[in-house]
């Protein structure tokens, strides 16, 4: 009996036993919703990967110490201010963030995680967030995850959840998650924030390990800009409100697939996004020697800035993706290695293709464009998500903080 993955409306509250919300504390000078809460009805296996970049948010450092565990009670997160690289005072404030989260949701204070984002070198206004919490807490609803979603934007234009029904036989679960990243792209985690719940049961060590290998085939081949946040994190918890246990192999491998298809669209959701993006850009490989070399090809292509320029200008030119491969590191044939743009043959054997550029010109207007490339030297696969580099991005960048 093959397992059904079942997409569906929802996100961090599509699973049983969730509760979310999110409020205007008034953090974000647009004075948009900007602190959410999310919480179990029962204690959680979490885990969570986290941003490989040496200089971390103390949200980074809360979370990555209390996991994984089977303990997690709630998630709070704030929009607006990332609390990074704020000193021993900023270590305070994300500890003060979670103190004041346990105390009014009745909970310990090791049984929350915390999340920032937003501008960094700003301090946490913690009396802004005092005074939010006890209305946040009681608005929590069951249908609350898009206001949660809502809240924990920054530059996003628009709100990006995620949820499926993992289904074989009478057996029935739910993935649903959220994201929130618009530009500071480039997970590498082993200013992107993800949150997925599910109400299967599962050992936080098998959580963990499922959960990096998603990540690493999803959120760590995404890039909008090819900078790492300060703040990345993915955070999962499951609280087994289903009554599904996740024990054997084949109920891992369901689970599995139910996860990356969540992640993977929301991978997709986020490069639609990107700051003054106008299109999204899925680049496929195929032929690679092994995974990690398909996936060093991908991410070459994802983060060239000249490619992604000329895709912008809907400019077929092949060139720069070839000359990212090139650099990339990855082994392929001279004689097998092709491109394919928008589904138009440009490249093969290590030299132009004749095509109709007046007609890949206007395929490139598309809101979703492909890049195919088969390096030709093996069977490995890998999937990248990004999106064009247009005028918009340096002038929404330009003015961030100002």
């Amino acid at each position: 009996m093959a397992v059904k993955i079942q997409i569906k409306n929802g996100g961090v509250t599509a699973a049983a036993g969730f509760v979310a919300g999110g409020v205007k504390a008034g953090i974000k000078a647009s004075g948009g919703k900007d602190l959410a809460l999310l919480c179990s009805d029962r204690p959680c296996a979490a885990a969570g990967t986290f941003t490989a970049n040496s200089i971390r948010a103390s949200s980074v450092d809360w979370c990555e110490y209390r996991l994984p565990s089977k303990a997690i009670r709630a998630v709070i997160c704030n929009s607006g201010c990332a609390n990074a690289c704020t000193g021993k005072r900023g270590v305070k404030d994300t500890a003060a963030m979670a103190t004041l989260t346990a105390r009014e949701c009745g909970i310990d204070i090791d049984t929350v995680l915390v999340a920032s984002t937003g501008v960094i070198g700003h301090f946490l206004p913690l009396d802004m967030i005092a005074t939010a919490l006890p209305g946040l807490y009681d608005g929590l609803e069951a249908d609350g995850g898009s206001a949660f979603a809502e809240a924990i934007m920054t530059t996003d234009l628009v709100k990006k959840e995620a949820a499926v029904d993992v289904v074989r036989g009478r057996q029935r679960y739910t993935i649903g998650g959220c994201t929130k990243g618009s530009g500071m792209i480039c997970p590498n985690m082993a200013t992107m924030l993800g949150f997925i719940t599910t109400d299967a049961s599962i050992a936080p060590s098998r959580l963990s390990a499922v959960l990096k290998r998603v990540v690493d085939r999803t959120f760590n081949n995404l890039t909008v800009d090819g900078d790492t946040s300060t703040n990345d994190m993915v955070l999962v918890v499951a609280n087994g409100a289903s009554g599904i246990r996740i024990t054997d192999a084949a109920q891992l491998a369901d689970f599995e697939a139910g996860l990356f298809t969540v992640c993977n669209d929301l991978c997709k959701q986020i490069a639609a996004d990107g700051e003054g993006a106008t299109k999204r850009v899925e680049i496929l490989i195929k032929g690679g020697a092994t995974e990690a070399e398909a996936k060093m090809a991908a991410r070459a292509i994802a983060n060239s800035n000249l490619t992604k320029c000329a895709l912008f200008g809907n400019d077929p030119n092949w060139g720069r993706i070839a000359c990212a491969v090139g650099y990339s590191g990855a082994k392929f044939s001279d004689e097998k290695m092709s491109i394919r743009l928008c589904g138009f043959p440009v490249f093969r054997n290590l030299q132009p293709l004749k095509f109709d550029q007046k007609a890949a010109h206007e395929a490139l207007r598309q809101k979703v464009v492909t890049v195919a490339v088969d390096l030709g030297v093996g069977q490995a696969m890998a999937i990248a998500h990004t999106c064009d580099f247009s005028y918009d991005y340096v002038k929404i960048n330009a003015e961030y903080h100002t």
